[in-house]
């Protein structure tokens, strides 16, 4: 399938999704947009000459008026998060920079699936729907999605298990309040809480840990590898095609992206994730999954902190 697909902000971010992007077929076209130009060019350059390798597709750097007919606009511009700083810190700045870009980037491309990734994205992808006026299936960020990828990372290598046979989310902000639906969790379908009494032989028992523990590597996770190396790319990156292919697919696909709750769960005028069906059109529904009263009362304080944070802002 032809997909053209801009991304504004052509950072370590937009670079990196640019070229996951192509690199697994999620894309034919990839415009880069940057108050930066050169860099735009440069890494279009960049990654346009890897394209020999790749069946069908181009990179270009553009403004906003080569934005005209695109599938999806993914917004990654924004300040980054310092070492020791939290997400939701960086709002005003940031704010301020997705009402910059709104304007002229819906006046290019008003029928386009919008992805929120800069941070916080829960209040970002709010700005945005709030700035645009867009229908709220047509924008949402990418939420607790990388958390949800970091989960199942911990939770295989607890488990000994292939990656793709752990279902387990991580619903609310993509920040502090973040918390693991364990309700819901499974391997190979089998509950988790049931899942070693399951296993028969011995030496596959998985190794010993606190849920505590498991919550606090998905939370820390960002925080330490910024520390580390000054940003996260390749998780954010992947997330970002991920989701992009998903939206080409043929059939609906759930995963806890961050969308306008309109009364789910008791919630409302807020974006949060929890799991949602997203296609062709975005935002299809909320899937209001049976939860634990510990569960549900988890996701309307995470609420109640972004609310907290909005009624703050400089809108």
């Amino acid at each position: 399938m032809q997909k053209k697909i801009t991304i504004i902000g052509a950072g370590s971010v937009g670079a990196t999704t640019a070229f996951a992007l192509l690199t697994r077929g999620a894309a034919s076209e990839v415009v880069l947009i940057d108050v930066n130009k050169e860099k735009a060019l440069g890494e279009a350059l960049d990654i346009k000459q890897a394209t020999p390798f790749i069946d069908n597709c181009d990179i270009y750097a553009g403004s906003y008026e080569d934005a005209v007919d695109s599938d999806v606009v993914i917004i990654t511009s924004g300040i980054g998060r310092r070492p020791g700083q939290t997400r939701l810190e960086l709002v005003q700045t940031n704010i301020a920079i997705i009402k910059e870009i709104s304007g002229d980037i819906v006046k290019a491309a008003p029928n386009a699936i919008y992805i929120i990734v800069a941070n916080p994205v829960d209040i970002l992808t709010y700005a945005f729907l709030k700035y645009t006026g867009l229908p709220k299936n047509q924008v949402f960020g990418t939420g607790t999605v990388l958390d949800t990828i970091r989960l199942r990372t911990r939770l295989a290598e607890i488990y000994s298990v292939n990656k793709q046979q752990v279902h387990a989310n991580v619903l609310g902000e993509h920040g502090d309040t973040s918390f693991v639906a364990w309700s819901t969790a499974t391997i190979a379908g089998v509950p988790l809480s049931e899942y070693n009494g399951a296993i028969a032989s011995a030496y596959n028992v998985p190794n010993e840990y606190t849920r505590e523990d498991v919550e606090t590597y998905v939370r820390k996770s960002g925080g330490r590898i910024i520390s580390r190396k000054g940003c996260t790319v390749y998780g954010i990156g992947m997330t970002s095609t991920h989701i992009v292919k998903s939206l080409a697919g043929s059939a609906e696909t759930a995963m806890t992206v961050s969308s306008l709750h309109d009364g789910e769960y008791g919630i409302k005028d807020v974006c949060l994730s929890s799991l949602t069906l997203i296609d062709h059109t975005g935002v299809r529904s909320i899937i209001t999954q049976k939860l634990t009263d510990d569960e549900i009362a988890k996701l309307h304080a995470s609420a109640e902190a972004l609310k907290e944070v909005i009624k703050n802002v400089n809108f």
